[in-house]
């Protein structure tokens, strides 16, 4: 049957309108919207992006972690911002979720997670883009929580994302943190065109089509996400099929209990123990369920997560154990202090992954202080082994690790860590082979030190070290059995004796830089020099190194970027050594030096961008590779000359000194 001619213009009206709309607002907005984090979303409306499975492999490595120690030392090992910057937003909100993330990449990560908020309620709507967003504030400490707040805010992005979303409200305002604080910029013209690209993608996005391909990638993602969340939006899912959803109903019911915020609790706990957070709860602890559930997580899996790394274990038992040390130590109150102190910064959230349950006490003690935590960590280890220190061999103080950390000068204790992995990378000594069963019959104890071990406080250091190699070589991620230890204790030795003589050639540098220029022996090619330690840098094939120290000139050079020296100490012995031998060994030493720290680097450190004006990347000409003197010096003068000369000759962008 026909319909009448009258009802025709009417019907072609509204297709003509719809395309109309579809084409003309496409065309203004070509899905580019008026602002970096919307246009950072171009994959919401089928932009090219990097694809999730392609990320994967990247990820797998991560993943593989079975706590947040585990984690953070895994992030020393790789170019952390190269990472973020090629993951898709979604992978990037993933690999954040982990654990705090180094500190030269966050910025990058909370950019990607402001972008994915956008993106998930623009693509799927507020109902599903509220778990999405919870499990973003979950997996977020409350300072990055903050930065991120103010960036949505910024691009005027806050109040029709969040702002929508009542039981994020109510999570945000609970941790201290209400959208009232954070006031969004005044309306632009270019937000009108914004807010007619959505209306246009939500006009596309009622195809079968498009709803196909959301419904899968949505599909995708849930399966990713821990089980509470699957479950969310599982919920969610039913809700909306049966057209009785109000906003916030269904989220608030699916997490009731779960909206504490603990980083990295729900997944970590899922690896290997399922829904054990119930479990947890039962028993003696019925009476605090509440209260007490976010410190579980809390010292489990920060704190004690160093006895809990084995996936294939059952790890409830083990859990249950360090709740009842915890509760034990701290009480219901102190482990909930405990939680807010770790969920309210990244720092003391990498603090404790990375320093066990020692740091977490310390940084109660401190009532949140990283700083103070590291200070009172560090007393509490030098009282444990008494006073005064006594000397191994001529090579160095008996120092724990967190007694070398200066963070004064720029020697925190993730460089310290990172530093440490790359003279233990590089060891020769003697080393157990990557042989797991052997391995696990040779364990060291804690409370089973080798003889003449008992009361040298790196003992426990090295079982830790053992413990972590030991996870690697199962993961098949190691490149070498750990070293025994003797050499592990040799190594240990030379590496605070080195520290200990940078820390007195810098002082000779300042001295030096105090000089007439013509009376300098080591800046006499710098007028107003600036001396810069542990300062990260970055190569092709080097990754990211810390510079012993950078020399900048400071002097306005008329608009020519200033000239940058790196300087390499080493502690090394070479008195023992003939012409060859030492000719062979300061070659390499120098080869390396320059291969690490001359050339083109890319200076990772903000407060250096304004001094350097050409950008972070700058070339540095020349290497000063400077030896300790004393008893390590060849004892045959000439000897030495002609070692000298001969180095220099090989690597003429490199001088050698002796202290």
């Amino acid at each position: 049957m026909h319909r009448p001619l009258s009802a025709r213009p009417l019907v072609m009206t509204r297709m003509g309108l719809a395309l109309l709309l579809t084409a003309g607002l496409l065309l203004l907005t070509g899905c580019a919207t008026s602002t970096p984090l919307a246009r950072g979303c171009a994959h919401a409306c089928g932009g090219a992006a990097p694809s999730s499975s392609e990320a994967e492999p990247r990820l797998a490595p991560f993943f593989s972690c079975t706590s947040p120690a585990e984690y953070v030392a895994l992030q020393q090992r790789v170019d952390m911002p190269q990472l973020l910057e090629a993951l898709d937003d979604w992978s990037a909100v993933r690999l954040g979720a982990l654990g705090p993330v180094r500190e030269d990449a966050v910025g990058i990560l909370q950019r990607k997670r402001a972008s994915f908020l956008l993106a998930v309620t623009e693509r799927y709507g507020l109902a599903y883009a509220e778990v999405f967003a919870l499990y973003v504030l979950h997996s977020t400490h409350d300072d990055e929580l903050d930065t991120l707040l103010r960036l949505l805010a910024r691009d005027k992005l806050l109040g029709q994302t969040l702002g929508l979303m009542p039981t994020v409200r109510e999570e945000l305002k609970r941790r201290g943190l209400p959208l009232s604080a954070f006031p969004e910029r005044s309306e632009r013209a270019g937000d009108v065109l914004r807010g007619l690209g959505r209306a246009a993608r939500d006009a596309l996005a009622t195809s079968l089509a498009i709803d196909g391909q959301r419904y899968l990638e949505l599909s995708a993602r849930r399966e990713q996400l821990p089980p509470p969340y699957q479950q969310a939006l599982h919920e969610v899912e039913l809700a909306l099929a049966w057209q009785h959803f109000a906003p916030g109903r269904v989220v608030l019911g699916s997490f009731d209990s779960l909206t504490f915020g603990v980083p990295l609790g729900f997944y970590y706990l899922g690896v290997s123990t399922g829904h054990g957070l119930a479990s947890l709860s039962q028993g003696q602890y019925e009476q605090a369920t509440r209260e007490l559930a976010p410190a579980l997580l809390v010292g489990a899996l920060y704190a004690g997560g160093k006895g809990l790394r084995t996936p294939s274990e059952p790890r409830l038992p083990a859990l249950q154990e360090v709740v009842r040390q915890w509760n034990a130590r701290l009480g219901v109150d102190g482990l909930r202090a405990l939680a807010r102190d770790i969920q309210a910064s990244r720092e003391a959230g990498r603090f404790v992954a990375v320093g066990g349950m020692d740091a977490a006490l310390a940084l109660r003690e401190a009532r949140g202080d990283v700083a103070r935590a590291q200070a009172v960590m560090s007393k509490a280890r030098a009282e444990a082994t008494g006073s005064p220190a006594k000397r191994v061999g001529g090579t160095g103080h008996l120092e724990s690790l967190a007694s070398l950390v200066d963070e004064g000068v720029g020697l925190t204790r993730e460089v310290v860590e990172a530093r440490l992995a790359l003279v233990e990378l590089e060891t020769t000594g003697p080393r157990l082979p990557k042989d797991v069963a052997v391995l696990e019959k040779q364990r060291p104890a804690m409370d089973a030190p080798p003889p003449g071990a008992e009361s040298n406080p790196r003992w426990p250091e090295y079982v830790a070290y053992y413990e972590k190699r030991l996870g690697e070589i199962r993961r098949g991620t190691a490149t070498d059995g750990p070293l025994r230890w003797a050499p592990y204790e040799s190594m240990r030795g030379w590496f605070a004796r080195g520290l200990a003589f940078e820390r007195l050639m810098v002082e000779v540098l300042q001295a030096d830089a105090q000089l007439p220029r013509a009376q300098r022996r080591f800046l006499a090619d710098f007028d107003q020099p600036r001396i810069e330690r542990y300062v990260g840098v970055m190569k092709p094939g080097t990754g990211l190194r810390f510079a012993d120290v950078l020399v900048i000139e400071t002097a306005e050079l008329a608009g020519r970027p200033p000239r940058v020296e790196t300087l390499s100490f080493k502690s090394r012995n070479l008195s023992g050594m003939n012409e060859q031998a030492l000719t062979a060994q300061m070659t390499a030493d120098a080869e390396e030096a320059l291969r690490k720290y001359g050339g083109t680097l890319d200076i990772r450190r903000d407060s250096l961008q304004p001094i350097l004006r050409g950008g972070s990347e700058v070339t540095v000409p020349r290497v000063r590779l400077i030896y300790e003197g004393g008893e390590l010096k060849p004892k045959d003068v000439k000897e030495l000359k002609r070692a000298v000369d001969v180095t220099e000759d090989a690597v003429p962008e490199v001088e050698v000194f002796f202290q």
